[in-house]
C-alpha cells in the first residue's frame, strides 16, 4: 500500500502521495486530481517564512526559467494571502477587537483620525500577529528604454500605495497628518488629541464666525438713523477677521488639493526631467523624503486598522536590462531600505549570473562591484533559488501542455465550481450527496488536525535548529561570519531548509535540526567548493562510477582538489565567495563530516545554494576533459619508435628506462607522460589534468 501524507495548500487540504503515483482519478467525477508538485512544496515554505521575516528584508529568487517564474510568484501571492487570512482569524479570537475598514463608512472615520488624533506605537501594537499585505509587481522590461529606470521603481511603489488606499487619505495626510510617536512609559492609549490642530481649527472658525457678524452689523449700521462711522468701523474690522480666517482654511483646502492632484509619480517624474538632475544638490534627499512620508502614512494605517502592513514589490525583468540601469534598480532598492523600519519586502527575480556579469561590467561599478556576486549578497538578505524542475511539476506541466486552451479553461471553471457540488440529480441521490458531504467534512477536519501537529512539529525543530547557532557548548557559531547582513541571510534559510526536510521525510528520520543549520552554514560560507564537490559528485554517478553512501564529503574534496587548483583562472569571482580554507577543512573533516548519502538529500532541500556555480563548473569541466586531435606522424619518428619497441620487452620494470631515453633524445612517448598523471575513475580512467 502507498503511504499518504497531508499538505495544506492554498485551494484547501489536498491528499499527497507518493512520487511513484503521479496522479490519480477521483471515481465519482472520472476527472484528474491536482497534486502538490514540488514547486508547491518550496512555494510554501518560502511563503511561511514571509509571513514571519522581519522587515525590510530582500529575497533573492534566483532562477534562469521563464514563465515558471511568474507561476511561482502567483502561488507565493495566494498562500501569503491565505497565511494572512489564518492569522487574521487567530488574532480575532485573542482580542476580539475588528480591523478598521478604510473603505464605505469607515472613510469619514479615516479623515477624522488623519487631522485630529495623533497615533501611538504602543506595546499593543507591537504585539500584534495579523498582517495584511499588498502586492506591487514592477517589470523592469517595460522601462529598460528610458535612462531612469530606478525612478520607475520608486514611482510604481507610490502609485500602487497610493492606488489601493486612495489619493485623498494620503493628501490629507502629507499636509495635516504627523508621525507616529513612540509611547510614554507604559502607556495603552494608540490615540491623542492633537491639541494644537484643534485650537487653530476653532479659532478660525471663530474669527470666521465674527468676521461675519461684524460684517452683518455693519450692514445694518447703514440703515438710516445709525451712525456711519460706527458701521465703517464694523466693516473694516469683519472684512479682515473674514479675510484672515477664510485665507488660512484655503490656504489648507488648497494645499490638500494640490496633493491630490499631483502625486508623488508627478513629483519625482518633474525632477527627474530637469535637466541635469544627477547635478542638483539634495536630488536624492528630496526622494527620500517622499519615501519616508510614504512609510510614516503606513505606520499610521498600521495603528488605525490594528493590524500590520507588508508592501510586497516584486521586480521582474531586471536581468533584460543594460548595466548602468541594473544599477539605478539596486541602488533605489538600498535607498528605500535604508529605513530600518520601512514595511518593505522585496522579491528580486533574477538570474544571478547575469546580474553579476552586469554589475562587473557597469562603469559606474568600478572599484565598487569588481565582484558582481559580493556586491549582490550585500543587498540581498534571503537568498531563494529555484532548484530544477522536479518530476511532478514536468509531468504537470507536460499535462497542461498537451491540453487545448479551452480544455484549460473548462478544467478551471470545474475546479471552482466543485466545492458547490452537482446541479440535478433524482430524490435517491440526496441521501448519498449528504453523506458524502459528512464524510468530506469528517476527512477535512481529520487532515487539518494532522497538518496542525506537523507544523508544530516543524516549529520545535526550526526552534532547535536555531538554538544550535547561538549556543556556546557548540562549535557550530565559530563558523557563522561577524557580518550581519550573512548572519541575517543563514537565519532566515533555515526554517525554509527544515519545512522541506518535513516535507521530505515526513516522519523526521533523516538529518537532524543541528545537521540542516550545518548545511545551511556550509552553503552560505564555502558555495564555490561545495559546488566543487556536488559537481564532482554528479559526474562519478553519470560516469557510473558513484562512491559510496558512507563516503565523507572531505575526501570526495580532497580527491579533486588538484582538478579545483587548475581551474581557479577560470572561477576567480566565485572562490572569492569562500571563507577560510582552512575552516572549510576542519569543518568537513572533524566537526560536521558529511557523507555522500547526507548531502544527497539535503541538497534537494538547499535553497541558498547558487545552482548557476555548479552549472559553470560543470562547463569548465567538460572542456577541459576534451583532447585535442594528435598531429600526423611522420616516418622518420615512427621507425625509431617502432624499433625502441620492438627491442624492449614488454613489462613493468621497462617504463622508466623508455622514459629517459625519450627524454634524452628530446622526445618524449605519449604513454610514458600519461602514466605519470593521475586518473580520476568518474571520467572513465581519463588522465585528470594535474594543476
Amino acid at each position: 500500500m502507498h503511504k499518504h501524507y497531508t499538505v495544506r495548500f492554498a485551494k484547501g487540504t489536498l491528499p499527497l502521495r507518493t512520487p511513484t503515483e503521479g496522479y490519480f482519478l477521483d471515481p465519482e467525477l472520472g476527472q484528474q486530481k491536482d497534486i502538490l508538485t514540488e514547486d508547491d512544496v518550496y512555494c510554501s515554505c518560502l511563503a511561511k517564512t514571509l509571513c514571519h521575516v522581519p522587515v525590510p528584508v530582500t529575497v533573492g529568487f534566483y532562477a534562469p526559467f521563464g514563465c515558471r517564474l511568474h507561476m511561482m510568484l502567483d502561488k507565493i501571492t495566494a498562500l501569503m494571502q491565505q497565511e494572512a487570512a489564518q492569522r487574521e482569524a487567530e488574532e480575532l479570537r485573542r482580542v476580539q477587537w475588528q480591523p478598521r475598514p478604510v473603505r464605505g463608512w469607515g472613510f469619514p472615520r479615516l479623515l477624522w483620525y488623519l487631522v485630529f488624533l495623533q497615533p501611538v506605537i504602543t506595546e499593543l501594537h507591537l504585539r500584534r500577529k495579523n498582517v495584511k499585505f499588498l502586492f506591487i509587481r514592477f517589470s523592469a522590461w517595460q522601462y529598460a528604454g528610458t535612462d531612469k529606470l530606478w525612478a520607475g521603481l520608486v514611482t510604481t511603489l507610490c502609485e500602487g500605495i497610493r492606488h489601493h488606499y486612495g489619493a485623498l487619505p494620503f493628501s490629507v495626510y502629507s499636509v495635516l497628518g504627523n508621525k507616529p510617536a513612540a509611547t510614554p512609559g507604559f502607556c495603552q492609549r494608540e490615540w491623542h488629541c492633537r491639541r494644537r490642530v484643534c485650537l487653530a481649527l476653532l479659532a478660525l472658525l471663530a474669527a470666521l464666525g465674527l468676521g461675519v457678524g461684524l460684517l452683518y452689523l455693519s450692514v445694518g449700521a447703514r440703515a438710516p438713523g445709525h451712525g456711519a462711522a460706527g458701521g465703517s468701523l464694523l466693516r473694516v474690522f469683519g472684512g479682515a477677521a473674514t479675510t484672515l480666517s477664510g485665507s488660512g482654511l484655503l490656504m489648507a483646502v488648497y494645499s490638500v488639493g494640490k496633493h491630490l492632484f499631483v502625486s508623488q509619480r508627478k513629483k519625482i517624474e518633474r525632477l527627474v526631467s530637469r535637466e541635469k538632475f544627477g547635478s542638483q544638490l539634495g536630488f536624492m534627499c528630496e526622494v527620500k523624503k517622499e519615501v519616508e512620508l510614504l512609510t510614516d502614512f503606513l505606520c499610521f494605517l498600521e495603528i488605525y486598522q490594528r493590524r500590520r502592513l507588508r508592501v510586497v514589490l516584486e521586480v521582474t525583468g531586471l536581468d533584460t536590462c543594460y548595466p548602468e540601469r541594473v544599477v539605478g534598480v539596486l541602488n533605489a532598492i538600498n535607498t528605500l531600505l535604508s529605513d530600518s523600519h520601512a514595511p518593505f519586502i522585496f522579491i528580486l527575480v533574477v538570474d544571478p549570473s547575469i546580474l553579476a556579469a552586469c554589475l562587473e561590467s557597469a562603469g559606474s561599478m568600478k572599484g565598487t562591484a569588481d565582484n558582481g556576486y559580493l556586491f549582490l549578497n550585500r543587498t540581498v538578505t534571503l537568498p531563494f533559488s529555484v532548484p530544477i524542475m522536479g518530476r511532478r511539476t514536468k509531468l504537470q506541466f507536460l499535462h497542461d501542455a498537451v491540453q487545448s486552451r479551452d480544455d484549460l479553461l473548462y478544467r478551471e471553471m470545474t475546479r471552482k465550481l466543485r466545492p458547490g457540488g452537482a446541479v440535478g440529480g433524482g430524490g435517491g441521490r440526496g441521501g448519498r450527496d449528504e453523506g458524502a458531504q459528512l464524510l468530506a467534512v469528517e476527512t477535512k477536519a481529520a487532515a487539518e488536525r494532522a497538518q496542525s501537529r506537523i507544523d508544530a512539529e516543524a516549529a520545535r525543530r526550526i526552534q532547535e535548529a536555531l538554538f544550535c547557532l547561538h549556543d556556546e557548548r557548540d562549535c557550530l557559531y565559530e563558523y557563522v561570519p561577524d557580518n550581519v547582513v550573512s548572519m541575517r541571510r543563514i537565519v532566515n534559510t533555515v526554517p525554509i531548509t527544515v519545512r522541506l526536510l518535513q516535507q521530505q521525510d515526513g516522519d523526521f528520520a533523516g538529518p537532524t535540526p543541528r545537521q540542516a543549520v550545518a548545511w545551511v552554514v556550509l552553503a552560505n560560507q564555502w558555495p564555490c567548493r561545495l559546488s566543487w564537490v556536488l559537481q564532482c559528485l554528479e559526474d562519478r554517478q553519470q560516469a557510473g562510477g558513484a562512491p559510496e553512501a558512507g563516503a565523507r564529503l572531505w575526501n570526495v574534496f580532497y580527491d579533486n582538489s588538484r582538478e579545483l587548483h587548475s581551474m581557479t583562472k577560470a572561477l576567480q569571482n566565485v572562490l572569492d565567495l569562500d571563507g577560510d580554507p582552512e575552516l572549510f577543512e576542519r569543518f568537513l573533516g572533524a566537526d560536521f563530516p558529511f557523507t555522500v548519502a547526507e548531502a544527497q538529500t539535503l541538497l534537494r532541500c538547499t535553497v541558498n545554494l547558487d545552482h548557476s556555480i555548479r552549472r559553470r563548473m560543470g562547463l569548465i569541466r567538460a572542456v577541459s576533459a576534451l583532447k585535442p586531435p594528435s598531429p600526423p606522424k611522420s616516418p622518420a619518428h615512427d621507425t625509431p619508435h617502432d624499433a625502441r619497441g620492438a627491442n624492449h620487452a614488454p613489462g613493468a620494470n621497462h617504463a622508466p628506462g623508455a622514459l629517459r631515453s625519450g627524454q634524452g633524445s628530446g622526445h618524449v612517448p605519449a604513454h610514458a607522460g600519461e602514466a605519470h598523471q593521475p586518473r580520476d575513475q568518474g571520467h572513465g580512467g581519463k588522465p585528470r589534468p594535474a594543476a
